[in-house]
């Protein structure tokens, strides 16, 4: 187990869970938060060992957001200049990147969400590929409610999860949005009684995508989100392409034999990756 001050991460039987772990803040974003998971997510792409994440958090809320002492010292918005204002630019395009990592991870990622899931918090949960929420779960795009603008990826992620006049009015008032409202507009697959049934449902979720191929579930990731970004046309030619790159005739023969012995499949991971920065 990787624990540290913001996080601890556990990989079993290919399934890793990462747990947002300072309940006594209310999991809340500090400096400290970004530079923890930026790396954790770096480590884990490079890493073949997992072949699904699960995140989820502890206490009350699964985040309460952005931390008030990041804005306080933490990150600098100077707002008196040109060139103070366009280092605003590269920061948030740095603080995205972070968040855009889990959306990029080569393996699909399911969040369990409790709580109040608030400001960043949203940010980072549209970012997953699947969503269980407890019953007890709320949304709450709390930036409009303190005078600015959303600006780590919720509204433009939020938009392609649930209708656009939702997204408007939720982004708009900063009402919470009740984890029952969430699974109908299809921004939560499932709601659960619990916390602890949540990320149970997840984990399972988890097990069963560990189960298949590895390179069937990067390439099934791969397409899916090409096809969000492009027209079905361009989609169904990537498709092509891929399926090309990456078709193996012995996966295939080991996932029905595997399915017809009714035992768990043998599958090569995904390779290790490195870098030209990297000896």
């Amino acid at each position: 187990m990787t624990s540290t001050p913001c996080f601890t991460l556990q990989t079993t039987d290919h399934v890793a869970h990462l747990v947002l772990n300072r309940p006594d803040a209310m999991n809340t974003m500090n400096p400290q938060f970004w530079r923890e998971l930026d790396a954790l997510l770096v480590a884990l792409h490079k890493d073949n060992s997992a072949r699904v994440l699960v995140i989820s958090s502890t206490g009350k809320h699964f985040s309460a957001g952005m931390a008030l002492e990041t804005f306080d010292g933490g990150i600098q918005m100077d707002d008196r200049s040109p060139e103070g204002r366009a280092a605003i630019f590269d920061l948030l395009t740095d603080m995205q990147d972070t968040f855009s990592k889990i959306e990029r991870l080569r393996i699909p990622v399911i969040m369990a969400i409790q709580g109040g899931c608030i400001g960043g918090a949203v940010d980072m949960v549209t970012c997953g590929c699947v969503r269980y929420a407890s019953s007890d779960a709320f949304f709450c795009i709390q930036e409009i409610n303190i005078g600015m603008v959303a600006d780590v990826g919720t509204l433009q992620r939020l938009p392609k999860l649930i209708p656009e006049p939702i997204a408007k009015e939720y982004a708009y008032t900063g009402r919470r949005m009740p984890a029952a409202k969430a699974m109908r507009y299809g921004l939560v697959n499932e709601v659960f009684d619990t916390p602890e049934a949540c990320v149970a449902a997840a984990l399972q979720c988890a097990k069963e995508i560990a189960s298949k191929p590895p390179i069937a579930i990067w390439g099934t990731k791969q397409a899916i989100h090409y096809t969000r970004d492009h027209s079905t046309e361009d989609a169904l030619k990537q498709m092509g392409w891929l399926q090309a790159a990456i078709w193996s005739n012995q996966h295939v023969r080991e996932a029905v034999t595997a399915m017809k012995q009714k035992r768990a499949g043998d599958f090569t991971p995904l390779a290790v990756l490195g870098g030209f920065k990297e000896s």
